[in-house]
């Protein structure tokens, strides 16, 4: 069956679109500290690499595998990516400039689930409200529906805060913080 040169290609096309996604999901894993979940899935990760590299290695000679290996690599970048949309782990900090000052904004969001700072600033064209908003990541497309319904002209920033210390949110992000650990052991 793999002497067939179509089923090879498939083959080898297949792992390393497979090893490339394992391979994004431990980076992600490593970066946000899920350090045990990171070395198991990097243990699939190296066998599923050794075989697809062996079965190039072993038909050099065949560069129909050479350019399967290399196509499924940026598969599986693409694969990687929207599999790490999907998990989206963690939090992200949203700093939001809007012309509509209006308190009741921050309560709305504050509703809806999100953590809210705000203040009011002098900008360019005069006073702003800032916000400083605190979600989890799963729910950022959501944030920024309601963002767009408040203010579609509203400056948005996006940033993965690496630490949470102190404020309103940190009992339930410690909390899920320490669900997530237990889920590693």
């Amino acid at each position: 069956m793999l002497s067939s040169g179509l089923v090879m290609v498939i083959i080898i096309l297949t792992i390393n679109i497979i090893y490339v996604s394992f391979f994004t999901i431990r980076m992600i894993l490593t970066l946000k500290g899920y350090r045990y979940a990171a070395a198991f899935v990097s243990m699939i990760e190296v066998v599923i690499y050794v075989i697809g590299l062996g079965l190039v290695l072993d038909n050099l000679k065949e560069i129909q595998n050479i350019v399967a290996y290399a196509i499924g690599y940026g598969i599986g970048v693409i694969v990687g990516m929207k599999i790490e949309e999907k998990l989206a782990l963690g939090y992200i900090t949203v700093h939001v400039t809007t012309s509509q000052i209006d308190t009741e904004v921050e309560t709305v969001l504050r509703e809806k689930g999100y953590g809210v700072t705000s203040w009011i600033a002098r900008g360019r064209e005069g006073e702003r409200m800032m916000m400083q908003i605190l979600t989890p990541r799963k729910q950022e497309k959501s944030l920024y529906v309601h963002l767009n319904e408040i203010d579609p002209k509203a400056f948005i920033i996006t940033y993965e805060p690496r630490t949470i210390h102190g404020g309103f949110w940190v009992k339930a992000v410690k909390g899920l913080q320490e669900r997530a650990a237990k889920e590693e052991i």
